[in-house]
């Protein structure tokens, strides 16, 4: 239990935190102590380390300046910051920050909780500094823990091991109080990891089955409901890493409670741990991620480079499934499915080197045409240039990048990113899901003159009006409706049904790749940062029955949607 004992949230009293380890900072993760509206705070000031016994201490992360006193009545500029891990007692108070600035928290007192729920523990590797030696940690003496470091050329809101990322437990234990692990009798510690792996018999058993497809478009809401609590509560953690962490950090403190898994779009949660269930199945699926792991990384490395989620890496697999000469009945063409309009906007907006250019139509003999509008008319279907009775005539190019996948990657960092530094979408702690959802209904035409309402700038503000700015983090989950994709209209929905089913799909498909690259291609770049998933026993991978490349090798011929 802990007190802010003066700034803003200094009205709130005392909280109670689940430990073991509890991190404290201006953005410290799930579980932490966030101290909004104190200046001078790193993200992860500190961390709060309990041991069994009802012992606590407290330890600076990196530099971080920490002082610790026996009660809040000191001068704090007489202490000086500690280096390393001390015990807390009842009543004392700890500095954060420098002085003058920061915040001051008293602890009050550790107590148990109760059972503690398996996949709500935080990683206590991942703060602690190298060689740290942490007091009884494991009974009379101290061991250092090694702290993990982040990635080089992965900006750190984007990298799983520095924005405080949750581990699963391999055995459920009892917390004691906010900051403690109670340590149990060796029997109740064997029953509970037969409980374990009981609840877990299922789950384990999750990986390649069928031929299946290499690609599942939406779940049914019945297959939602069969989500066994297990696999959803393990999926929390990479929801976190590639979802909810840059929705924080795109909020720059706008939104608070995020780092909070209650607070999240548990639907869009929900519906994308159903097709996870989907794709896990699917010999094919696995079989087209191993013929496209360059593909895949290359578009990882470029949106880390242009400082977007890794998570967009999975935008053109659901696409095109990575397929450079793909067309749509509208026209849309590449890995992106980018219309010919998209190519001129960029062109002229980005000034990038990406272009449609000199397009043939089949049956109007040599008349070439090249696209001079920056978004495609609202009703693409009567009104495009290359539309015929509903169907798509432009037959070739003579210069049509979208088949290039750096080109169109660019591009596409470019499209997205107009999307994700939008204010509104920024503040409205969804920014990830309502970037992915504006490659499929568009961002906001009417900077061209061309108002649709199935945008997702217009779309989220007057959803957002109605349900509340509060709620904007829910956009996306609340907002599927429609049975499926193919339905027909909006069923209720601030969103086509197409849109609806457009962004869980994409998340589920990259928290598998992410599984399945790291596992068979763990040097690679682009996937050796998920390492950890594959690794460490706590990994969400270890819930899965991920396939060798070799038997992937032998999927890559499977059926096509």
């Amino acid at each position: 239990m802990l007190k802010v004992l003066h700034g803003p949230m200094s009205s709130l009293g005392e909280q109670v935190f689940r430990g073991p380890v509890v991190r404290i900072g201006a953005n410290p993760g799930p579980g932490g102590v966030q101290l909004n509206g104190y200046r001078g705070l790193d993200a992860r000031q500190c961390v709060i380390t309990a041991y069994t016994g009802g012992t606590a201490s407290v330890a600076p992360v990196g530099t971080n300046q920490v002082r610790l006193a026996p009660h809040p009545n000191v001068n704090w500029k007489e202490i000086d910051p500690i280096h390393g891990p001390e015990y807390l007692s009842e009543g004392c108070a700890v500095h954060l920050g420098p002085v003058g600035r920061g915040a001051t928290v008293q602890f009050v007192e550790c107590r148990r909780l109760g059972v503690w729920q398996k996949g709500r523990l935080a990683s206590e590797i991942g703060d602690l500094p190298d060689g740290t030696a942490v007091p009884n940690r494991t009974g009379p003496g101290q061991r250092p823990i090694p702290g993990l470091a982040g990635s080089a050329g992965v900006p750190a809101a984007y990298d799983a091991r520095r924005v405080g990322r949750i581990s699963a437990s391999r055995v459920s234990v009892f917390v004691v109080g906010c900051l403690t692990l109670f340590a149990g009798s060796f029997a109740v510690v064997f029953l509970a990891t037969g409980l374990y792996f009981w609840s877990f018999r299922d789950v384990t058993e999750l990986g390649p089955s069928e031929e299946g497809l290499e690609f599942y478009a939406s779940v049914s809401a019945d297959a939602v409901k069969k989500v066994r609590p297990e696999l959803l509560q393990g999926l929390e953690t990479p929801f976190y890493d590639f979802i909810m962490a840059p929705n924080i950090t795109a909020t720059e403190g706008y939104k608070t409670g995020l780092d909070v898994p209650k607070n999240w779009d548990r639907r869009l949660l929900e519906y994308t741990s159903a097709s996870v269930v989907q794709h896990i199945h699917s010999q094919s699926f696995f079989g087209r991620l191993d013929a496209v792991q360059i593909e895949y990384a290359r578009v990882v490395l470029t949106m880390r480079q242009a400082g977007l989620p890794d998570v967009l890496a999975a935008v053109p697999y659901q696409e095109s499934r990575y397929q450079r000469d793909l067309s749509s009945a509208t026209c849309a063409r590449g890995y992106w499915q980018f219309m010919p309009e998209v190519a001129y906007r960029v062109a002229v907006d980005a000034k990038l080197d990406f272009r449609v250019k000199n397009c043939r139509f089949r049956g109007r003999g040599d008349f070439l045409w090249s696209p001079s509008q920056k978004a495609p008319p609202p009703n693409v279907y009567e009104r495009g240039d290359y539309m015929e009775d509903r169907q798509c005539i432009l037959e070739r190019c003579e210069i049509d990048d979208r088949s290039d996948i750096e080109k169109s990657t660019a591009a596409a960092a470019f499209t997205l990113g107009e999307a994700w530094r939008d204010p509104s979408i920024a503040r409205s702690g969804a920014a990830v899901q309502i970037m992915i959802a504006s490659h499929n209904a568009g961002y906001d035409d009417s900077r061209f003159g061309m108002r649709k309402s199935t945008n997702l700038l217009p779309a989220y503000e007057r959803w957002a009006k109605a349900a509340g700015q509060l709620n904007g983090h829910k956009f996306v989950g609340e907002n599927i409706r429609c049975p499926d994709r193919a339905s027909e209209g909006y069923c209720g929905s601030a969103l086509p049904a197409e849109t609806q089913h457009y962004v869980y799909p994409i998340i589920a498909q990259h928290l598998l790749a992410v599984c399945y690259y790291a596992q068979n291609y763990p040097q690679n770049p682009a996937f050796k940062d998920w390492v950890d998933y594959v690794n460490d026993k706590d990994g969400y991978c270890k819930q899965f029955k991920i396939p060798n490349k070799i038997d992937a090798g032998k999927w890559k011929r499977g059926p096509r949607p």
